[in-house]
């Protein structure tokens, strides 16, 4: 057992009131969970879990606010100052059923015995309050010391107890930039089954983290070993071993894990990250061997964006997430060439939408830089850019909305609504982009009273 501290400056004073509530009522408090991790690593945290052998009714009568959020299992929200702190009565936990809830749980004496039930060493450390002493029954301070994810007592009975474990395990490895001890990696295949009954939003959750962190990659790669991602992203398990062509150093899931590390380095939007994960997910289904015997991958793009958005609904992911993501995934193999006309950038800035154009930029980068894992060059995409951005200052003139004349005023040279005056104003627009200077209303009118008499 490990024997560390936190000196009492360290700790919050809205923390220290509360600890002076419980110690008014003749209990003992102590912070819990991930913020001792985190504060023995230096960083600062304001999420706050406390654990107590004050049991729930007694931590209601303590508090003038409190919720009832899950008490079957011995749980309270305290509302405190304007802060939210989740109290929990010490416990252990029975059987898991559901692979992810105690069936029941029985309140326990000693914060020793409530700690044993805790997923793993680094998350189970306590610190008592007010004073700072930290109960670390399991070595949980070295581990973290050693930037290792070790099991509190069995991986398989900690596995066992809860599905998310198992993945909790890798994403904590990207996420804090640890280990994972070998002996989680050999349990985690033989607890898979498990793992497959959490709920959908729950698995959503950890991969979100897992994108969110320095170097999802730390996670996908065990994910792989163990057999995790061939149970929630099987489209991309199947990517290994699909090698490329031309330039390409890696097959498609090495390629898809770095552009996905390369996104997540530039601190990219969540759907950036998503697109630079799933972008080539379609060139397993679309692999064909040419006449020159060289592979290609025709159209995969949007065979990667129609797997993605099955695969992102799996998880339930918010539509506006789903469609951002599919969106770039479905135009990130444009080519840009010098010989392009102007109108051919603005209907590349009308495809892509001007909102998009940044995200895009962005996924091609990490795109471009995991082709062969090295620096791209400064000027990468800046000729695109350019005139791209020239078209936007001289042209505002993108969609419908922006034309001089709407339908009202086809209405008045006797174009009745429906398909016609939808053709009329849809090859106005073509008009406009390819001559920004047509976007008047005379001249519009014009061209229009021509297309309907035709």
């Amino acid at each position: 057992m490990g024997s560390v501290s936190i000196q009492p400056h360290m700790i919050p004073p809205l923390l220290k009131e509360v600890a002076a509530i419980f110690s008014s009522h003749g209990k003992q408090v102590f912070l819990v969970g991930g913020v001792i991790r985190d504060m023995l690593r230096g960083k600062e945290a304001t999420d706050w879990d406390l654990a107590t052998d004050a049991q729930p009714e007694e931590v209601i009568a303590m508090f003038q606010r409190v919720i009832p959020t899950g008490i079957k299992h011995g749980t309270v929200t305290v509302h405190f100052k304007g802060h939210a702190l989740e109290v929990t009565t010490f416990r252990t936990e029975s059987s898991y059923r559901d692979g992810r809830r105690p069936d029941t749980v029985q309140y326990v004496a000693s914060i020793e015995e409530d700690l044993s039930r805790r997923d793993f060493t680094m998350n189970a450390l306590a610190l008592e309050l007010p004073g700072g002493r930290i109960t670390d029954p399991f070595d949980g301070a070295e581990d973290i010391t050693r930037r290792i994810i070790r099991c509190v007592g069995n991986p398989a009975e900690r596995f066992a107890e809860d599905g998310l474990r198992t993945l909790r395990a890798v994403r904590f490895a990207a996420q804090l930039g640890f280990e994972v001890e070998s002996s989680i990696i050999k349990t985690i295949p033989r607890f898979l089954s498990v793992t497959a009954k959490v709920a959908p939003e729950r698995i959503r959750d950890e991969l979100d983290k897992i994108l969110a962190s320095p170097q999802p990659s730390r996670a996908f790669i065990p994910m792989e070993k163990t057999g995790l991602l061939e149970l929630f992203l099987p489209e991309l398990a199947q990517c290994r071993g699909v090698e490329q062509k031309g330039f390409h150093r890696f097959d498609v899931l090495d390629h898809s894990l770095l552009a996905c590390d390369f996104a997540a380095a530039e601190a990219v939007p969540l759907t950036v990250r998503l697109a630079a994960l799933l972008h080539d997910i379609g060139k397993p289904t679309t692999r064909r061997l040419d006449e020159t015997g060289v592979w290609t991958f025709y159209r995969h793009e949007h065979a990667s964006a129609l797997l993605s958005r099955n695969l992102l609904s799996r998880f339930r992911y918010p539509h506006r997430v789903i469609d951002g993501t599919v969106h770039l995934i479905k135009e990130h193999m444009f080519h840009y060439e010098e010989n392009w006309s102007d109108g051919a950038i603005r209907r590349f800035i009308i495809r892509v939408g001007e909102k998009n154009l940044d995200d895009l930029y962005k996924l091609r980068r990490a795109d471009a830089y995991a082709t062969a894992g090295m620096e791209l060059p400064p000027d990468f995409l800046l000729p695109l850019i350019t005139r791209v951005d020239a078209a936007l200052a001289e042209s505002r003139a993108f969609s419908l909305k922006d034309l001089c004349i709407s339908g009202k005023d086809l209405m008045e040279i006797g174009v009745t609504p429906g398909p016609r005056m939808g053709i009329i104003l849809a090859e106005l627009l073509e008009t406009v982009v390819d001559d920004p200077e047509c976007n008047t209303r005379e001249k519009l009118l014009e061209i229009a009273e021509n297309l309907y008499r035709r």
